[in-house]
């Protein structure tokens, strides 16, 4: 099993270097942890993707056996292909069916006070999957990846992975099925936690992480480490509070720009005799200056953060979001928009729930009966209130509700 993991550890040192390399990037979109970057208008190209990460396509097949074992509709980020690539998500679902127990990992690294509203999109969906599969949920707060790879006082990384894990308990998560924890905090914690950073640590030679995140030789040491803390919450066992000893498989909804991590965690797993962990992964929310690049927490006009007013959500959309109308009314009648670079659109497929009304905003769009500035009222006219009810609902929650989530402690299940 050593020979077999570290061949195929060697297999992604070699594609990551393609991935890296820059004559490469020349001709493909760069995807990694830390940086996503399209060469076209209609942003990154998910199929190449898929065979360039050696993951698989969700689809209808996966599709109809999720619904069948779920006895429930796919979510409308499955339906429309949002969330468009998996790893072992048939397998998650047969232990699911044969009532076996299995639980959700996912996490945040906070590099601003506020979030914006493509950082919902993996909690959107991992709080659906909770409530649909009723299971435990860990999610994991890097402060201490931020503190290394970004320009900030340790303590700021602390306060930021704080005030966002208050937008994330107020997207609805259950406290008797989640635990929430900042690894600055946790890792002292939590011995099991820590042995585990430091199993996966062991398996994994220096040229080896090179090969997958691209380190070079200036890159500090902390970065090269973390991959193995980013690992451990993978692996049951790191929360003995939960779990005590159970080896329990987990499903990671997250971005595939995460996917490296979790490659390098498959690959060590059965070395440490523990389950490869499945994966869910999204497509990138784009910038409103369009679908090139993912938005940008450190560029308030790239994005509509969960903090705005209705007033400056009017205004980014109308001023910043990316057209795919023709240049005058006429025109735009004549030939119709592009529903693939518009962003207005972009964003109702994430954020309108109704199928058919998504249906036929691109059908009038397409053929020119609904003009840019209609469709980005449409678009105004559901993200408003959406943020509004999520202000609501975050101003709610206490410095008291924070640390109850934070809390180490046995939550509803019994393993």
């Amino acid at each position: 099993m050593a020979n077999v993991v570290a061949t195929e550890i060697k297999h992604l040192d070699i594609n990551n270097k393609t991935c890296n390399d820059k004559t490469s990037t020349e001709e493909e979109d760069v995807v990694n942890p830390w940086n996503v970057v399209s060469k076209s208008d209609t942003g990154i190209d998910y199929d190449k993707l898929i065979k360039r990460f050696g993951s698989s396509k969700i689809d209808a097949e996966l599709v109809e056996k999720f619904e069948k074992v779920t006895g429930h509709p796919v979510h409308h980020f499955i339906r429309r292909g949002i969330f468009f690539s998996h790893r072992d998500m048939h397998q998650i679902l047969s232990t699911y069916e044969k009532g076996k127990p299995f639980y959700l990992y996912t996490g945040r690294g906070a590099s601003s006070k506020a979030m914006h509203v493509g950082h919902l999109i993996p909690f959107m969906i991992t709080k659906w999957l909770q409530d649909v599969f009723d299971v435990p949920l860990v999610i994991q707060l890097t402060d201490d990846e931020k503190f290394l790879w970004k320009d900030i006082k340790l303590e700021e990384a602390r306060q930021l992975a704080y005030e966002n894990a208050k937008d994330i308990i107020a997207c609805g998560f259950d406290i008797e099925k989640t635990f929430i924890f900042s690894d600055f905090d946790f890792m002292g914690q939590c011995p099991n936690f820590y042995q585990n950073v430091i199993r996966v640590g062991k398996c994994v030679t220096f040229n080896q992480v090179k090969g997958i995140f691209g380190f070079g030789d200036s890159d500090v040491i902390g970065k090269i480490s973390f991959p193995a803390v980013q690992a451990a919450p993978s692996f049951s066992n790191s929360f003995p509070f939960i779990f005590g000893k159970a080896n329990i498989p987990c499903l990671i909804p997250c971005a595939i720009d995460q996917d490296p991590y979790f490659r390098m965690t498959r690959d060590v797993a059965p070395r440490l005799g523990y389950h490869k962990p499945a994966l869910l992964h999204s497509s990138f929310f784009p910038a409103l200056q369009g679908a090139q690049t993912k938005m940008s927490a450190s560029d308030p006009n790239s994005s509509i953060f969960l903090t705005d007013t209705p007033k400056q959500i009017k205004n980014k959309v109308n001023k910043h979001a990316f057209s795919g109308g023709q240049a005058t009314i006429e025109e735009h009648r004549e030939k119709g928009g592009n529903c693939d670079v518009d962003i207005s659109y972009q964003y109702l497929r994430f954020f309108l729930e109704d199928d058919e009304q998504l249906k036929q905003i691109e059908k009038n769009y397409t053929s020119g009966e609904l003009l840019t500035g209609e469709l980005k009222k449409k678009l105004i006219d559901v993200l408003q209130p959406l943020i509004a009810s999520h202000q609501e609902r975050r101003a709610k929650i206490t410095d008291e509700t924070l640390q109850a989530f934070m809390t180490p402690r046995k939550l509803k299940y019994t393993y």
